[in-house]
């Protein structure tokens, strides 16, 4: 058993309820590839790449079409699965969860399509804080991608991020600056000219500094490791990376790691040396 002493009551929670109602109305667009969440599946073009190769390079071995078996992900504020799905391809064993029951109904539907992410993949409608008790130093990975813009309480959801991640566990964010051009591009372009995203999609006052970002995370025992800008455009409907990040951006943090604890990111390499094992026992 864990003894590590619990930092947060379960009653706590950094859920925002008007952020709550606004997705609630858009609960069965999750998979509509033209629609309100469009720019969110062409932006898996360039975070789940992201997520692969910066888990790949802190580890020595892995397995050839499965590349994330053996690791666990934690996806927070998943919505209908749209990274959750991409990731679970990729061999990795994704626990997602959402605060909105219709969010997981949506997204519990569509991995039901398909019989591999139906073993990979679990949903459950719950908030971070309330698993933290019962998932303690549990996941290897975990993504919080477009949600901490929209949670009441970003000190606490940090903290209780750092709580069941494993040490020296990957934690990866994709989230919106606090620019006068995030303003512009990502509020009044966005939602009130073009409609990329519905009109109250956003609060600019949530948006997150990546400096404040990184203190937060850096008071909560993370390190640092990469801060990449992101640029969308609009008539392509395509992301790309770029050195600003005046007004989206990426950031990878590591759990500091617990001394005689092996690595989370060790869990390729582990189940790597198991195969091999096995392999060289059957043969002949």
């Amino acid at each position: 058993m864990l003894t590590t002493k619990r930092l947060f009551s379960t009653s706590y929670s950094s859920v925002d309820s008007k952020e709550m109602k606004k997705f609630q109305l858009l609960a069965h667009k999750w998979w509509d590839e033209e629609g309100e969440y469009s720019a969110l599946h062409s932006m898996n073009d360039i975070r789940v790449p992201f997520i692969r190769d910066t888990l790949l390079n802190m580890s020595s071995n892995y397995h050839l079409g499965n590349p994330l078996s053996g690791v666990k992900i934690l996806d927070v504020g998943c919505g209908g699965g749209v990274l959750s799905e991409p990731l679970g391809r990729l061999g990795a064993s994704v626990t997602g969860i959402d605060p909105l029951e219709d969010n997981v109904r949506t997204a519990d539907q569509h991995k039901s399509f398909d019989p591999v992410l139906a073993k990979r993949i679990q949903y459950r409608s719950s908030s971070l804080e309330e698993i933290v008790e019962e998932c303690m130093e549990t996941f290897d990975v975990i993504v919080a991608s477009e949600v901490v813009e929209h949670v009441a309480d970003l000190e606490t959801f940090i903290k209780c991020c750092s709580q069941v991640l494993k040490p020296e566990g990957s934690l990866f964010i994709t989230t919106i600056n606090k620019t006068q051009l995030s303003y512009v591009l990502g509020i009044v372009v966005a939602e009130k000219i073009l409609g990329i995203v519905p009109e109250g999609t956003h609060e600019w006052e949530k948006f997150v500094p990546p400096e404040e970002l990184q203190r937060l995370l850096e008071s909560s025992g993370f390190s640092v490791k990469t801060v990449n800008g992101m640029l969308y455009n609009p008539l392509s409907g395509s992301w790309s990376w770029m050195e600003s990040t005046s007004v989206n951006y990426a950031m990878h943090a590591v759990k500091s790691g617990a001394q005689g604890q092996s690595s989370p990111t060790d869990a390729l390499s582990e189940m790597e040396s198991e195969q091999s094992s096995a392999t060289a026992g059957t043969a002949m």
